[in-house]
């Protein structure tokens, strides 16, 4: 068998959901929960940034962007994982399992981008500070957050150009809860060798100058509020900024074990990808709402204006 994917394989079976047979009800119960957490925190974060004109900045503005992407990068992967829980049908079609990969990238590109964004903006607010209103005005966020969407959207065309080019020679059974990169060269039979180098080249690129980008944007942070010797502006700086770094940590790390190396077929792959595609869209909303008083006082300000009409 010595043709394409698309001339091969009509579907994929998913074996990753079948992992913990005998707890299939209670992951079910928690995913679902966890995925309405995920929906309610962003979705508030998002709406919030919107109607409170307290947090209209570059920064809130960034933070909503990172909300949008999270909850986005969650749905492409969770709906179709507990709609398999409930139906034990671990299907994907082939056109299916390409979209799931092409977003999947999509919005990892985005938000390892966005971040990298959000440390800029950082930079110039405490390093630059009389320059605020000209280095990142409206125009420029807009103009930021297209080139994120932009080159998150060629990375993921790149990729999904690249997994087309693998050919399937035997099973179809993809060891892991979702379509990607990855798992998908495990099953092919071709050479890939230089697919995977264009792979990790791709991804690597993105991920070694958001990197470099953030470090010395962090550097010249810690530098300048060093400087001050102020401990009331050191401590709102380095609170400002650690939830940032946090995010930014929990976004990377994962990231980093699953994509800057070779395809293999480890287990610990599956427990990873589940913690960069789940828990972190989670833990981002709730990170910078009980690290930052403005976003609670504007979040409780909101609930209390929209939910129980005071005024």
């Amino acid at each position: 068998m010595n043709a394409s994917v698309h001339q091969n394989v009509e579907e994929f079976i998913l074996l990753g959901i079948d992992t913990f047979p005998k707890l299939s009800i209670a992951l079910f119960i928690l995913l679902l929960i966890v995925y309405v957490l995920i929906l309610f925190g962003n979705l508030l974060i998002m709406i919030t940034v919107y109607f409170e004109v307290c947090l209209h900045s570059a920064m809130y503005y960034f933070l909503s962007k990172l909300s949008l992407v999270d909850l986005c990068y969650a749905t492409v992967t969770v709906p179709k994982m507990l709609i398999n829980f409930v139906t034990k049908k671990n299907t994907i079609s082939l056109s299916s399992c390409m979209t799931q990969l092409f977003f999947l990238h999509f919005f990892a590109g985005t938000e390892c981008i966005l971040l990298t964004v959000m440390a800029y903006d950082r930079y110039v607010a405490i390093c630059n500070p009389l320059r605020y209103s000209s280095m990142v005005n409206k125009t420029i966020c807009y103009r930021l957050e297209v080139v994120c969407w932009a080159i998150s959207f060629f990375h993921s065309i790149i990729q999904i150009i690249l997994t087309c080019q693998l050919q399937f020679c035997g099973s179809n059974r993809i060891d892991h809860f979702f379509c990607d990169i990855h798992p998908l060269s495990v099953l092919s039979c071709s050479d890939k060798f230089i697919i995977e180098i264009v792979f990790l080249a791709n991804s690597g690129m993105i991920a070694t100058l958001s990197f470099i980008i953030l470090l010395i944007s962090y550097i010249k942070i810690i530098n300048t509020v060093v400087k001050t010797k102020s401990d009331e502006g050191m401590g709102k700086a380095f609170s400002t900024c650690a939830s940032h770094l946090i995010v930014v940590a929990l976004f990377f790390g994962p990231s980093v074990f699953i994509y800057l190396r070779p395809s293999v077929s480890y287990e610990a792959d599956k427990m990873v990808s589940i913690f960069y595609t789940v828990l972190t869209p989670l833990l981002n909303p709730i990170i910078y709402t009980l690290r930052n008083k403005e976003v609670k006082a504007a979040i409780r300000s909101f609930l209390e204006k929209k939910l129980f009409r005071r005024k």
